[in-house]
């Protein structure tokens, strides 16, 4: 059974293309995930199917009476000052109609006695339509997703007092709770922690109804999808499969479309040379048969379709440079205990990072990844004697939300302020992160978060860095650049830690995992994978 069919849909912004003509069947209980570039039109498509935005052409087909449930990527400035149970309960708008009716039932047996058997018949009735619909049971679900969500602490708080991450976690707790026919997700992975994040995978694949997500979490769009659509360019390939088998059926792709290539180079050749031979044959012999045959064949090689030629190799972010050996301790903490805001953090914890390593400091929320990352590169008086940096170590930075100190500064003016250059040797540098001729120009104020991500990067790597700190490095940066980070990160010589939650990077990136847990540091010389095996 089709639950969206998608028919011939085009939506422009402006003269910019971002769905075009695409034609697309979605079946009961598919797991659908939409990845491509940020700005393809993931959102948009999300959108349109439910309603909160209107194609230009083409034609939208949901079952009939199907629910549909939406949790959009960003929520709308919102002014709501209801409480946050109280926007949990308006799901549930039809069995508290119920309930009320109930109520007023209930008084009227209380106050009158006649006509009591014709009350209790139409409480009898309503009761039961209660019953069917749960309605004794919606505080135990609330009270369920919000455990599970984590925001138990909140449900006596205004939705307006609540944090732009509070807010999404709200909103998907909402979403999760009117249990639609069809449950559309943007980004639902945002500001979950681990534990969270295994949770909601668990929930999503025993899910009764269809999904549609888009997330940048390749490893939870692995656990979740079975059928993978990529936008590109405005139209769409399907892939009946998670995401790690659409990498490997795009690479059978583009061998398949390399060799086309390769195959219609070889025919354009050889026509190129039969027409030279016929051009010389009908001058040696003043034969006009034979010139007559090359313009033939020049009318039929002015007709072919040309192939572009595929890139097989994918670009890697240069970070091929000197860097200084430091010896092999690289960082040492011991006996470290640190409280913030009269809440211990971390409880005389002890470790050590060596040389070479790339670990992956996990945990979830609100267990001090980032207080630990600062500890680190700034030392506070009472704590600098429990942590030994190497004398030579020279550190590249870069936290989550990246800024810049002038906004209005070019991309070409903020790289040469970072590490003064020649105009032609920055221009090709910058060239080499996807800055490209008028891009250098662009104001810094307007990047992506992986543009900043990159430029960031540009600058510090100009520098001898051989400790590399980064924190939540992919949040906010598409799939093309998560997977250049990754491949650049492992043929970076130095040491590297970083914080993130994006298990698909830490796995392919980190050779040791440091999780802080209870106050503590958990220790795993290996892989993500091999760690939460051992749990």
């Amino acid at each position: 059974m089709i639950d969206i069919g998608i028919h011939k849909l085009y939506k422009t912004y402006g003269y910019k293309i971002v769905l075009d003509h695409i034609n697309l069947e979605i079946k009961k209980r598919d797991r659908v995930a939409l990845i491509g570039k940020n700005g393809c039109g993931k959102s948009t498509l999300l959108k349109i199917i439910a309603k909160e935005e209107y194609q230009d052409q083409g034609d939208i087909y949901i079952r009939k009476n199907a629910s549909i449930g939406y949790l959009e990527q960003i929520p709308e400035a919102d002014d709501d000052a209801t409480l946050v149970f109280d926007i949990l309960m308006i799901n549930f708008i039809d069995i508290l109609n119920l309930k009320s009716k109930l109520t007023i039932l209930e008084k009227q047996m209380a106050e009158n006695t006649d006509g009591i058997d014709k009350i209790l018949e139409k409480y009898s009735i309503i009761q039961n339509q209660f019953i069917s619909l749960g309605g004794y049971e919606i505080e135990e679900k609330i009270a369920k997703i919000s455990t599970r969500l984590k925001i138990t602490h909140l449900l006596d708080v205004s939705f307006n007092q609540l944090s732009g991450g509070e807010k999404t976690i709200v909103k998907l707790a909402s979403t999760l709770l009117k249990e639609p026919d069809i449950l559309l997700l943007d980004e639902p992975t945002n500001h979950l922690d681990m534990e969270t994040l295994d949770w909601l995978e668990i929930y999503l694949k025993q899910y009764p109804g269809t999904i549609v997500l888009v997330s940048h979490d390749r490893y939870f769009v692995d656990r979740i999808a079975n059928k993978t659509i990529l936008l590109e360019k405005g139209n769409i390939t399907e892939f009946h499969g998670n995401y790690s088998f659409t990498l490997k059926q795009q690479e059978t792709l583009l061998l398949l479309e390399f060799e086309k290539y390769k195959q219609q180079q070889k025919k354009i050749e050889a026509m190129k040379e039969a027409i030279k031979r016929y051009r010389i044959w009908g001058n040696q012999g003043d034969n006009e048969k034979f010139f007559k045959k090359a313009h033939e064949l020049e009318k039929r090689l002015e007709k072919i379709d040309l192939l572009d030629k595929p890139e097989l190799e994918r670009k890697k972010i240069p970070m091929h440079f000197n860097i200084n050996y430091v010896g092999k301790n690289v960082v040492r903490v011991k006996n470290l205990s640190f409280s913030f805001d009269q809440n211990q953090l971390f409880n005389d914890i002890t470790f050590t990072i060596f040389h070479n390593q790339k670990v992956a400091l996990i945990g979830n929320n609100g267990t001090g990844k980032s207080t630990l990352l600062s500890l680190l590169l700034n030392p506070t008086k009472e704590i600098e004697s429990s942590i030994i940096l190497a004398n030579t170590l020279t550190i590249g930075y870069i936290p989550q939300v990246i800024t810049f100190d002038n906004l209005d500064a070019s991309i070409l003016e903020t790289f040469n302020q970072g590490c003064p250059s020649l105009l032609q040797q920055a221009r090709f540098i910058l060239s080499k992160y996807g800055f490209y001729n008028n891009d250098v120009f662009k104001k810094v104020g307007t990047l992506s978060g992986g543009e900043k991500m990159l430029l960031k990067l540009a600058i510090l790597l100009q520098n001898q860095i051989n400790f590399l700190v980064l924190d939540e490095p992919t949040n906010h940066i598409d799939l093309d650049v998560r997977e250049m980070l990754e491949e650049s990160l492992l043929d970076y010589q130095g040491t590297l830690l970083f914080v993130s939650h994006d298990r698909y990077f830490i796995e392919k990136v980190a050779n040791r995992i440091l999780e802080i847990k209870d106050q503590n540091i958990i220790s795993h010389q290996g892989t993500y994978l091999e760690y939460i095996t051992k749990q």
